[in-house]
């Protein structure tokens, strides 16, 4: 059994600790006109409190909800009924999708018809409350969800417990069931006309058309709102025996027992289920608008799949439904009412062209590889158009010595060279990386256009893919080619050009890969006055320490490893080659078991000593971010931004990152929001049972002298390069920054292209 804890004083904690502005932030500050039915902005329905974090129905979800979103929220109760006709919030009939009811009352669940389906499962109405209440406690029902709260011992809150000790700004009652409980003589009915004389409700909502208008000649509409909730099309109301798509089609009918409708967000902006690509949205919005209902839409959540057309940012897709141009949602139901908050009150009516609130670097990473291949013409053209400040290249050589830009000196990572003509080309290198590659320098450029680029996708293993559609497309660009891009485009700064592993091409490619981009900038006019920036990136202080030799370009040391410190000594060397540095974003703030644990001061420890700090990588995709950050991408590089106070962001996705900086509540100063407040690192551990807490993290090791210096780059090795099909080098490692990246694993070549060209 669980051990009990402090519950109140911990959740004080961690509120204080969220928010110290919660509740006397100017929330709702976005009075434009907006195309609801009203004209006023769109509510946020918190669906069981903040329950894509905390388990839904909770004191902590409700409370959190509350201090993170609008002022005006409507916190949402699912209402089941016990057997002694107590209101309870619980988000599923069946009782042990959201509680440990299986566990403590092992014999008695029961099979019972709901609407027509035979069903087993433990019911509320074969407990009385004080059973519920004092032995049955709320756990996360999601199972993709974290379960490190569901040892808190969240008690079964009443309708009447969560107005009198939580006080949410607003409530909204779902009564999804009546016909059940009427089957087992109790009434839905008297307990909505009961609890309404006590408790001010909002809105009630319910799927059966047939409970609304038993109830609508005896609720107040100027203090009640009755919305009839739709579910799946081909599902039957039990009330009216007709499938919701049918009661879709006379919209005036349900005009008159309520005055809004409740739908699947779906429903408003369909979904191709064979391609997940949005398809053009309906006219629901419009239709309903005029017959004077308004339209709320439900099932958004951030840590699910959306369409691809939303990059996986459930920013933009809430501006969707809101910003369109064309009609506005009048409220969203959301499991995260942190992201439709800040989308309502801070992004929309905002373009991309806004003021910069905060002048923080946004770096693309392989262009906009979140949404095309990575270093492709497609993915370069889209970052630009994103908004993005620094265009970025990683340079590689091809076996003639033209540098071009590609994500790694391995083919078989971003092409489909495995399936080519070239897959017998295949070796291994240990000084470049364990197992088998198919490397850049042993193909001629010509050859290396003729491949198809491959999109990357990172979360894959969470079966999260990068825009299928474009998989495939585009084309690979020359250095030079890439350094014609920026001309003309007054918004880009500049390019960041990194270089990667150019000690072993001179020393056994005889290419050198500095003089090769030195030379193409050159040509290209950009070591001329009036010319973009230049930032060179290298792990390697050699090459930095070459073009510090030759050029008066930005020196950026990029430190491969997690670290959480630096020496004096190590920041002093860094010093006489670098301008800026990039770290990984773990070495601002350390993740356990997808928990921030605490913050570093490796950023102003650098920023002290005149090193400008950029973090990488920022990705759009909720698996990418600790649950501290809401599975939301903004909140997270919020946090980097407000908090951490870096310099710049590097990130697959330049749109959400550009975004950002332009928001309005950016520049509201001491005013600003809860929901644009960076979280407080770590607090989300305070609300952790300790029986729970993720493993302790040993500090990460600080970056030592030892591991920044490194002998100069070698001269060419003036012989022809060989092209053995397994590489050789007694004991070579290669680099990360001056340290091994991986240990040696050899496997026979042919087996393992075989196998890439499977994955492909």
């Amino acid at each position: 059994m669980w051990k009990p804890r402090a519950v109140p004083s911990a959740l004080f904690l961690l509120l204080l600790l969220h928010s110290l502005l919660a509740m006397v932030s100017a929330q709702g500050i976005n009075r434009t006109t907006w195309n609801t039915l009203t004209g006023s902005p769109p509510l946020v329905i918190a669906r069981g409190g903040f329950s894509g974090i905390f388990p839904d129905s909770s004191e902590f979800a409700y409370n959190l909800a509350a201090v993170t979103s609008l002022k005006n929220l409507i916190v949402w109760c699912d209402v089941q009924l016990t057997k002694d006709g107590e209101g309870i919030c619980i988000p599923n009939i069946k009782l042990e999708n959201a509680t440990n009811i299986d566990n403590v009352f092992q014999n008695r669940s029961k099979t019972y018809s709901v609407n027509g389906v035979q069903t087993s499962a433990y019911f509320a109405v074969d407990f009385t409350f004080e059973e519920l209440y004092s032995k049955v406690f709320l756990v996360q029902g999601d199972f993709t969800r974290s379960d490190k709260f569901d040892n808190n011992l969240f008690q079964i809150l009443t309708v009447n417990d969560l107005v009198k000790n939580e006080a949410p700004p607003g409530l909204w009652l779902n009564i999804q069931h009546d016909a059940f409980y009427e089957q087992h003589n109790l009434s839905m009915k008297n307990f909505v006309l009961s609890v309404s004389r006590t408790v001010n409700v909002n809105y009630i909502s319910s799927p059966e058309a047939g409970f609304l208008r038993t109830i609508r000649a005896r609720i107040n509409p100027r203090i009640t709102k009755l919305v009839f909730r739709f579910l799946e099309k081909d599902e039957v109301d039990p009330s009216t025996n007709q499938t919701y798509g049918s009661l879709l089609k006379n919209l005036a009918s349900i005009k008159t027992f309520a005055s809004g409708i409740l739908v699947p967000k779906g429903y408003i902006w369909p979904i191709d289920p064979s391609s997940l690509y949005l398809l053009p949205h309906t006219s629901l919005v419009s239709d309903a608008h005029k017959v004077g209902l308004e339209v709320f839409a439900s099932d958004f959540l951030n840590d699910v799949p959306i369409s691809y057309n939303y990059s996986y940012d459930p920013v933009a897709e809430y501006l969707n439904f809101i910003d369109n141009g064309n009609f506005s949602v009048d409220g969203v139901l959301s499991d995260f009412p942190l992201t439709p908050s800040e989308a309502i009150d801070c992004f929309a009516h905002v373009g991309l062209n806004a003021t910069k609130k905060v002048n923080t670097l946004v770096i693309s990473k392989y262009g906009a590889s979140g949404d095309y291949p990575p270093c492709t013409d497609l993915a370069y053209e889209k970052a630009i158009s994103d908004g993005v400040d620094v265009l970025d290249c990683p340079v590689q050589m091809s076996k003639g010595g033209i540098p071009f830009c590609l994500s790694s000196i391995d083919l078989i990572e971003s092409t489909n060279v495995a399936q080519s003509n070239f897959s017998k080309l295949g070796k291994i290198i240990p000084e470049i990386k364990s197992g088998n590659g198919i490397f850049t320098f042993d193909l001629a450029w010509d050859d290396i256009k003729t491949l198809t680029p491959s999109m990357l996708n990172p979360y894959s293993i969470n079966s999260l893919y990068r825009n299928p559609k474009y998989n495939k497309k585009g084309h690979f660009l020359t250095l030079s080619d890439f350094l014609n891009l920026p001309k003309g485009q007054t918004s880009l700064l500049g390019v960041v050009i990194t270089i990667e592993n150019a000690a072993y091409l001179a020393r056994k490619q005889n290419l050198s890969v500095t003089e090769a981009v030195i030379d193409t900038l050159s040509k290209a006019g950009y070591d001329k006055p009036g010319a973009p920036k230049v930032m060179i990136q290298s792990t390697n202080s050699s090459v930095l320490l070459k073009f510090k030799e030759k050029t008066k370009y930005e020196l950026v040391y990029k430190i491969d490893e997690i670290v959480g410190d630096a020496v004096d000594s190590a920041i002093l060397d860094i010093k006489r080659f670098a301008h800026s540095v990039v770290v990984k974003k773990a070495s601002v703030y350390p993740v356990s078991k997808f928990f921030v644990t605490g913050s570093t001061k490796i950023v102003p420890k650098f920023k002290s000593s005149n090193l400008s700090v950029y973090v990488e990588t920022f990705r759009n995709e909720f698996v990418s971010q600790a649950w501290d950050f809401m599975s939301d991408a903004t909140v997270e590089i919020n946090t980097f931004v407000q908090d951490a106070e870096i310099d710049g962001v590097i990130t697959d996705f330049p749109k959400t990152a550009n975004r950002y900086r332009r928001n309005r509540c950016l520049s509201l100063g001491d005013s600003k929001p809860p929901y644009m407040e960076p979280v407080r690192v770590g607090s989300l551990l305070l609300a952790m049972d300790k029986y729970s807490l993720p493993p302790a993290l040993a500090p990460a090791p600080p970056l030592t002298e030892a591991k920044v210096t490194e002998p100069p780059l070698p001269p060419l090795s003036k012989t022809a390069p060989s092209s053995p099909i397994a590489g050789t080098g007694q004991g070579a490692q290669p680099p990360q920054n001056a340290q091994s990246k991986v240990t040696v694993c050899v496997f026979l070549s042919t087996l393992i292209v075989l196998v890439a060209s499977l994955l492909l």
